[in-house]
């Protein structure tokens, strides 16, 4: 066979091959689970390197590294394949960063950050949005805010408890604090002693459903067997509110509720009282945008909110949500279509999207 020949049958068998797609699209979801070698430099690369695209007569692959390096061929200085994965060292990095934030009394700057972590200030802040999902900024806020409601929790005076926090005034917490606490801070030091909570229990398909509502809004929606558990899950959560029984105007709503579960298609408009971190906050808005009768998987969630990286932040923010079906975590699951966990058990999980199911498939039948 001369050498054209030769060279034909190389390319042929290169691009035949599945794991060259990934390497000419520089895929970094197959790094690591192969390497390609190129014959003309000596060296060995993962699948997303960013270096010249090599020629596929010249490339070679191998399931490790030690292959490779046994074969004669060297590491690639531009990707590090000998190196721990660029995501992994990005994610050690971020977690660095995050330990900095919480053990500082004072917000550090990003350039400061940037400069311990060994990384610019453009790339390091870019890099902390992708895996963190929230800003330097955000992050250290949301530890402000998380520091404050443990020194309330814990019997701190106010006063003591904001500037403990970091934040340099008084004034400038009051400005949110409704918004971080969901009602002033003394109310919130003294378990809430002054909100009032209204709530309902009552039946559907699913089971027990116990309704909560604040004067912002529905604050819980809960599912389960028993409703005396339901109640107890609602006084931990509120441990020193003022919780109010139903009434017939509060049962109305949660009549409304138990509608939407046992026929989707009416949709569910209501003010919701949810508190949680900027970047739940964002998933959680992402879920309730998901139309009735389709789901997404996490990694879908991640990119919608513009952090592709975060998707167990993602499951996480959906294993807090307390609001169900109002917030449909319901319709989030795995990559491959299939179920996760759900909070209130995955059979209702199920029951729930098959209902949504037959929903949008009678609309769709109507509006044909």
């Amino acid at each position: 066979m001369n050498t054209l020949a030769k060279k034909a049958q190389r390319t042929a068998e290169t691009i035949s091959d599945p794991r060259w797609a990934p390497v000419v699209a520089r895929d970094t979801e197959a790094d690591g689970k192969f390497y390609y070698a190129v014959r003309t430099t000596g060296v060995y690369c993962r699948p997303s390197c960013a270096a010249r695209p090599a020629r596929p007569e010249n490339v070679v692959f191998y399931t490790t590294r030690g292959e490779a390096e046994k074969a004669g061929f060297r590491a690639c200085k531009r990707c590090q394949p000998d190196k721990p994965p660029r995501a992994e060292q990005y994610a050690t990095k971020v977690t660095q960063a995050c330990r900095i934030i919480e053990e500082s009394e004072t917000a550090p700057t990003l350039e400061k950050l940037a400069m311990q972590v060994g990384m610019s200030t453009y790339h390091f802040h870019r890099t902390f949005k992708q895996v963190a999902g929230l800003t330097p900024r955000q992050y250290a806020a949301a530890q402000r805010e998380k520091k404050v409601r443990d020194e309330l929790g814990r019997g701190s005076t106010v006063t003591d408890a904001i500037f403990d926090a970091g934040y340099n005034s008084s004034s400038r917490f009051y400005e949110k604090s409704n918004q971080v606490l969901g009602m002033t801070p003394s109310s919130y030091r003294a378990g809430g002693t002054d909100s009032k909570i209204r709530f309902a229990v009552g039946e559907c398909s699913l089971g027990s459903i116990l309704v909560a509502q604040s004067s912002r809004g529905i604050c819980a929606i809960l599912l389960g067997d028993d409703p005396d558990k339901l109640v107890h899950d609602l006084q931990d959560g509120f441990s020193h509110a003022c919780l109010i029984g139903c009434d017939a105007d509060f049962e109305e709503l949660v009549a409304k509720v138990v509608g939407f579960i046992e026929a989707p298609g009416i949709g569910l408009d209501l003010p919701l009282d949810v508190r949680g971190t900027a970047f739940q906050q964002r998933v959680w808005q992402a879920l309730r945008e998901i139309p009735v009768g389709q789901t997404a998987s996490y990694t879908d969630i991640a990119r919608r909110i513009g952090a592709p990286k975060s998707v167990r932040a993602v499951a996480q923010a959906c294993a807090t949500n307390k609001v169900a079906v109002a917030i449909p975590c319901h319709r989030v699951v795995r990559n491959d279509g299939t179920l996760a966990g759900y909070r209130w058990g995955v059979e209702r999980k199920r029951n729930l999207l098959e209902k949504e199911e037959v929903e949008a498939k009678v609309k769709l039948k109507v509006q044909a």
